[in-house]
């Protein structure tokens, strides 16, 4: 498989197109960064791996759907009208779209999910850490742990994530997920998430220790989507977890 990798100035750019030359089964046909002609990649493509900048989704997408090649994106930090766009995107071309492609991290997912469900009156928490380039908080993992707790404890992302606390902020609310950034070094990927009740407390833990990790799953995510129907995908529908 001949594929594109986007975004390959920066840290997992590099680390995607290591992962594609690496792979018995893909090839690196062609790389694009800002400002380049991404048409002209995309033609010498079979899929793209993307892991640029949100702001770049809407160019790429338009450019797969008129090639009618499919994509894998790994981008975070979509607004809602980007998430919007890709979703309609892949009424036409499949889509793998997914916060992280981390194999340990996906099994936080399902992990999370069941957990939840068990503990869906405990206090939750989320912390996460990452290197001090990160340019969004809280990370597209993060965001989809607390999602994920939305949805298994009946509340909604925007009304009941508590992002940080400062000040005389009152007791804390049961119906509320607190959400924690942390920025240092050259750390790679953190994400715990604290279920906490009086007298016990459960935490779910991955640190990622290689951006490997991550590339690598890409990789896989491509090479599954090949010969899939228009659609939107996720890690979680490439490695066959069900609920």
């Amino acid at each position: 498989m001949k594929i594109l990798v986007t975004g390959i100035s920066g840290r997992m750019g590099q680390a995607v197109k290591q992962a594609v030359e690496q792979h018995p089964d893909t090839e690196l046909a062609s790389t694009h960064d800002v400002g380049q002609d991404i048409a002209a990649a995309f033609q010498l493509a079979d899929i793209a791996i993307d892991f640029s900048f949100h702001g770049f989704t809407p160019e790429l997408l338009a450019t797969a759907v008129q090639q009618g090649k499919p994509l894998v994106i790994g981008t975070t930090g979509h607004t809602a009208e980007e998430k919007a766009a890709i979703a309609e995107a892949a009424k036409q071309i499949p889509i793998v779209y997914a916060s992280n492609y981390s194999i340990g991290v996906n099994t936080l997912f399902w992990l999370t999910r069941k957990a939840t469900r068990i503990l869906k009156d405990y206090d939750i928490e989320i912390i996460e850490m990452h290197h001090h380039h990160k340019l969004d908080a809280p990370s597209g993992t993060a965001r989809t742990l607390a999602e994920i707790a939305c949805e298994e404890t009946g509340l909604d992302y925007d009304k009941d994530v508590m992002h940080g606390r400062n000040g005389l902020v009152g007791a804390r609310p049961q119906a509320q997920i607190g959400m924690h950034s942390m920025r240092g070094g050259d750390v790679v990927g953190d994400h715990t998430v604290i279920y906490a009740t009086d007298g016990e407390r459960v935490e779910l833990t991955h640190k990622a220790s290689s951006r490997m990790t991550f590339s690598s799953g890409a990789v896989r995510a491509a090479l599954w989507a090949a010969d899939k129907p228009a659609g939107l995908y996720s890690m979680q529908d490439v490695l066959g977890f069900t609920d």
